[in-house]
């Protein structure tokens, strides 16, 4: 059996990259892009994963009330990931 998984992702890998983007500019001590990969990747952890394998499998089984929770959730994950990063990075500077 040939199968192709490679359609396969987390819905919340493409919206939290956007959002750590989005958000870099208010965190001008963590602008390397190595530091927002770091960021994106402690979002994605503390977020539940969802599989999708189009876009539109996600979003059309949500409520708007989800939709906003999801965005909330999505928002608090990046802003933690940011303070975590840059207090990393501190840290590490001092040593």
């Amino acid at each position: 059996m040939n199968v192709d998984f490679s359609s396969i992702r987390n819905f919340h890998e493409r919206t939290v990259c956007e959002a750590v983007l989005a958000t870099a500019p208010r965190y001008p001590g963590v602008t390397d892009g190595e530091l927002l990969a770091d960021v994106a990747c402690v979002a994605l952890n503390r977020l539940h994963p969802r599989y999708i394998r189009h876009e539109v499998d996600f979003s059309f089984y949500q409520s708007e009330r989800e939709r906003g929770e999801t965005e909330r959730l999505l928002n608090e994950a990046v802003e933690f990931a940011f303070g975590f990063v840059q207090a990393r990075t501190a840290m590490r500077a001092r040593r």
